[in-house]
């Protein structure tokens, strides 16, 4: 009959719309516990794996991860929405490990399995592995230990940009409004920390 719907057509859902950081942190600040650990849920990996790859270590990773969500909470009422809420928790995280780092003092290596990968895409280690390089004879962990104990010896504020760039990703315009620097400040700096590290590396071979 004209007008009747086909009866093989089946209606298709919509789909659940998946709240945004603003959302979230609006329903945050107004007392939604559950709001808030949606946001732990979505960002605890990334600042994990800031954490760690700053301290080299899982259970201090771990610990300032959970004091990272803890600053946050509390802070939350007094987020104004300036910056986005990933960098504003990217910002507390930075803050939080730089000053436990001076605390401690410690100087700790990285995980080779952690670091495996990352290194393998980092212009250092393509660099330094070229053809004709000495270091091209090294072993894949000989070469990560080297790179660690030279990242190692990084300032916080170097060892910072290459971290949250070479080892996560981070495009330097989003690690600008993080750290407070321009983005021509944060180039300026992840140069200069791969060009100490391929220094040390360098020295390590004659």
């Amino acid at each position: 009959m004209a007008g009747s719907e086909n009866p093989n057509i089946e209606e298709i859902p919509e789909e659940a719309s998946v709240p945004d950081d603003e959302d979230l942190v609006l329903r945050s600040q107004q007392g939604d516990v559950r709001a808030f650990d949606e946001l732990v849920e979505k960002y605890h990996g990334k600042i994990y794996g800031l954490t760690y790859n700053m301290t080299s270590n899982r259970e201090d990773a771990e610990d300032l991860t959970q004091e990272v969500f803890v600053k946050a909470f509390e802070a939350l009422p007094r987020f104004r929405g300036n910056s986005s809420f990933y960098t504003w928790l990217y910002r507390i995280a930075v803050n939080k490990t730089i000053n436990y780092r001076k605390k401690r003092n410690r100087k700790r290596t990285l995980s080779l399995d952690q670091f495996d990968q990352e290194i393998k895409g980092d212009d250092v280690y393509h660099d330094l592995t070229a053809k004709g390089s000495p270091l091209r004879s090294m072993s894949l962990s000989e070469l990560q230990e080297k790179l660690n104990e030279a990242l190692q010896h990084l300032s916080e504020k170097h060892r910072t940009v290459v971290v949250m760039h070479d080892m996560q990703g981070i495009p330097h315009e989003e690690i600008a409004k993080v750290v407070k620097a321009s983005v021509g400040t944060v180039r300026s700096r992840l140069f200069y920390a791969r060009r100490q590290m391929q220094t040390e590396l360098t020295e390590f071979m004659k």
